[in-house]
C-alpha cells in the first residue's frame, strides 16, 4: 500500500480544499475490500460490453479496456499492483491505474454506472462465488459423515437425553444426524444464493442512468438471473449478506454442537472416539495431554460469526434509502464470516474420515444405565399392559436394578417376573443392545440396516449435486 503522491480524486471537482490525511485513512477501504478485484474486473469487462452494444464506446475503446483491465489483473495476481489508500477503494484503484495504462478511454468506464451499483453488483459476484466454494466444503464433509456411519452402523452407543443414557443408537445413526444438520445448512445457502443472483448494475448511484443501457445484457454476462428492478432497492440492499450470516451462524452453531461432542467423547471419562494426532495439540506443562484444540476454536468461533450477524442487522436498521457510507462497514464482517465458515468447514471435512471409534468402550457404555428400560416397557404393552402400568413396572425394576448393581439384562427371569407375571423368558431378546438398536426398523429408526439404507439415499443426494 503506497500513497507517495496525492492522488486527484475523481470527485474532486466540487471541493476546495484536500481531503485530511486522517479522514482519507478513515474513510478508505482498499485495505479490505481489495480482494473483490477479480470481480470488480469482470463486473467492469460486462459493463464496458454493454456499453459498447449500446454504442457508448466505440469496439476499438472496449478493446482497449478489455485489454487493459485483463493486464490490471496480472499484474494483481502477481503481486505487483501499487494500492492506494488515497484511492479509497478497490475500484478507483483499478479505474486510475487503467486511466494511467490507455489514457483517456479508461476516463469512458464508468459512463452510466456509480460505485453504489458497481460495488454493490462486485459483493454479490463474490459472495455467490464463496458460497459455492463453501457449499463445496459442505458437500465434502458429508461424505466424511455418511462414510463413517456405514462403517459404523452396527457399533452401539448410548443415546442421550439431558446428557443422561437414554437409549441404545447405532453410532452411524448419530453421524448422520449430524449429516442432516449439514443438508438443511446446504439448501439455506443455495436459497441465499438464488436470491442474491440479481445484478444491480445499470442502477448507477440511486435513480438509474440517462444513457442507453441494456441492464439484462449486462446481467447475462455475469452470469445473474435478471437485473434487479428498482434502482433504490439495488445500491442500498444489504438483505443478502444478512441471510448469508445468518446462514453461516446457523451453521456455525451446529458445528459447535459437533466439537461439544467430540470434545466430550474423547476425554478419559468417555474415551469413545480417537481424534488423529494432526488435528490436536499437546500440553507446555502436562506431557501426557491430546487436547482437541480444532474442535475447541471451532466451537470457540461461532460467537464471531454470530457477532458479525448482528454487526449487520444493526448497520441496517435506521437506514435511510438509498445508498449511506455506512454501508461500507459490510465488507469486513461479510468476509470474516466467509473465511471462518471456510476454514472450519476444511477441518471437519478432514477430520471426520480419521475419526477412530473405540467400538468396546460405546458398546460398554450403553450397558449402564438402563438404556433397554423403554424395550421393556414396550415388551410388556405387546403383551396387553397399559403403557402406564408397563412404565411402573419397569421403573420399580430399574430401582431394584440399582440397589442390586445389576443391568435389567444381567437379570434373573425370577428376578423380573417379581415385577410382573407378564415377564417370560422371550424379554431376554428385547433387552440386549442389539435387540434394542434392530428392534427400530424404520425410516429414521436405529437399527444397522437402516442406517445403511439411510446412508446410501444420503449418498445418492450427494451424487446428484
Amino acid at each position: 500500500m503506497s500513497d507517495k503522491e496525492p492522488a486527484i480524486k475523481p470527485w474532486g471537482g466540487r471541493f476546495s480544499e484536500a481531503t485530511d490525511q486522517f479522514v482519507e485513512r478513515f474513510t478508505a477501504s482498499v485495505s479490505f475490500d481489495q480482494r473483490l478485484y477479480h470481480h470488480d474486473i469482470n463486473g467492469s469487462l460486462a459493463h464496458a460490453a454493454m456499453l459498447a452494444k449500446v454504442g457508448v464506446l466505440s469496439e476499438d475503446e472496449l478493446k482497449q479496456i478489455q485489454t487493459g483491465l485483463e493486464e490490471i489483473r496480472s499484474e494483481i495476481e502477481a503481486g505487483e499492483f501499487n494500492w492506494s489508500i488515497s484511492l479509497e477503494d478497490v475500484h478507483m484503484n483499478i479505474e486510475a491505474r487503467l486511466t494511467d495504462k490507455i489514457g483517456i478511454t479508461g476516463k469512458k468506464l464508468h459512463t452510466g454506472r456509480s460505485r453504489n451499483d458497481q460495488v454493490a453488483t462486485d459483493i454479490r459476484l463474490y459472495l455467490r462465488d464463496e458460497i459455492g466454494s463453501i457449499c463445496s466444503e459442505i458437500t465434502r464433509l458429508q461424505q466424511g459423515l455418511v462414510a463413517l456411519a456405514r462403517r459404523e452402523a452396527d457399533t452401539i452407543m448410548p443415546g442421550f437425553t439431558h446428557l443422561q443414557t437414554a437409549q441404545p443408537v447405532s453410532f452411524g445413526h448419530h453421524m448422520l444426524a449430524w449429516n442432516e444438520m449439514l443438508e438443511r445448512d446446504f439448501g439455506r445457502l443455495q436459497d441465499c444464493a438464488a436470491r442474491l443472483n440479481q445484478s444491480p448494475l445499470g442502477a448507477a448511484a440511486l435513480a438509474g442512468t440517462t444513457y442507453p443501457i441494456d441492464r439484462e445484457y449486462s446481467a447475462k454476462l455475469l452470469g445473474f438471473d435478471r437485473p434487479t428492478e428498482n434502482s433504490l432497492d439495488s445500491v442500498s440492499d444489504r438483505d443478502f449478506a444478512i441471510e448469508f450470516a445468518a446462514a453461516g451462524s446457523l451453521i456455525m452453531t451446529h458445528l459447535s454442537r459437533f466439537s461439544e461432542e467430540l470434545v466430550l467423547w474423547t476425554s478419559a471419562q468417555f474415551n469413545f472416539i480417537d481424534l488423529p494426532d494432526r488435528f490436536c495439540t499437546g500440553s507446555s506443562i502436562m506431557p501426557q495431554k491430546k487436547n482437541p484444540d480444532v474442535p475447541e476454536l471451532i466451537r470457540g468461533k461461532v460467537g464471531r460469526v454470530n457477532g458479525h450477524l448482528i454487526s449487520l442487522l444493526t448497520l441496517m436498521k435506521s437506514q435511510p434509502l438509498a445508498y449511506n457510507k455506512d454501508n461500507q462497514e459490510d465488507k469486513e464482517p461479510l468476509f470474516d464470516v466467509i473465511d471462518t465458515l471456510k476454514d472450519s468447514l476444511k477441518a471437519y471435512a478432514d477430520m471426520v474420515p480419521a475419526i477412530t471409534v473405540n467400538a468396546d468402550v460405546t458398546r460398554e457404555a450403553a450397558m449402564r444405565g438402563f438404556s433397554t428400560a423403554t424395550d421393556l416397557a414396550d415388551y410388556l404393552v405387546r403383551k396387553g399392559l397399559p403403557f402406564r402400568d408397563a412404565h411402573e413396572v419397569v421403573g420399580k425394576s430399574v430401582a431394584y436394578g440399582i440397589a442390586q448393581s445389576k443391568d435389567l439384562s444381567e437379570m434373573s427371569l425370577e428376578e423380573l417376573q417379581q415385577f410382573s407375571a407378564d415377564i417370560t423368558d422371550d424379554v431376554f431378546d428385547v433387552l440386549t443392545l442389539e435387540g434394542s438398536i434392530n428392534a427400530r426398523n424404520h425410516i429414521g429408526g436405529t437399527a444397522p440396516a437402516q442406517v445403511r439404507a439411510a446412508a446410501d439415499r444420503a449418498e445418492t443426494r450427494l451424487q446428484q449435486r
